[in-house]
């Protein structure tokens, strides 16, 4: 049996267009940076003052994990160990502030409320202080609110309390 199926040969491609297949190729093969990429709130401008404020006194480690800010960098941003824990300063308030039933737990003199995310680590905000501050953290963290001591010390300095 003999196949009537023949190989044509297409046209070929444009150079402009090869090339630009090749380097998307490229693209998607070469390492990322793995730096965190997070949402920057917007706070009245009194509250952004008391983030700067916070943002030059953060610690250089927090857990053993070395600073590593998120993208775009803001002052109202922060982060250590690419994204396992990423601070952001200014924040609403959480509408789980207002539930009875919200958990909250106190390191090194800060209020914080907890937030159990589904499929990711707990998320706390500062309770009773000028501004809201979020601390997001990765898995490992799960069972663990010891990065939020090393932060309380410059939470403590920097943004009142407000009761």
């Amino acid at each position: 049996m003999t196949s009537s199926h023949r190989l044509r040969r297409l046209p070929a491609l444009p150079a402009t267009v090869a090339a630009a297949a090749v380097l998307l190729a490229a693209a998607g093969c070469s390492p990322t940076d793995a730096q965190a990429t997070v949402a920057v709130p917007s706070p009245p401008s009194e509250e952004a003052a008391l983030c700067g404020a916070l943002h030059e006194r953060l610690p250089e480690t927090v857990a053993g994990l070395d600073r590593s800010d998120p993208e775009p960098g803001s002052d109202l941003t922060a982060g250590w160990g690419d994204g396992a824990i990423v601070l952001r300063c200014g924040v609403p308030r959480p509408a789980r502030m207002s539930d009875p039933h919200a958990e909250g737990v106190e390191a090194g003199g800060v209020n914080w409320m907890l937030e159990q995310r589904e499929g990711d680590g707990p998320r706390f905000t500062s309770t009773y202080r000028k501004t809201y501050v979020e601390v997001s953290m990765d898995k490992r963290f799960a069972h663990d609110a010891s990065p939020l001591a090393a932060l309380a010390d410059a939470v403590k300095k920097t943004v009142p309390p407000s009761l």
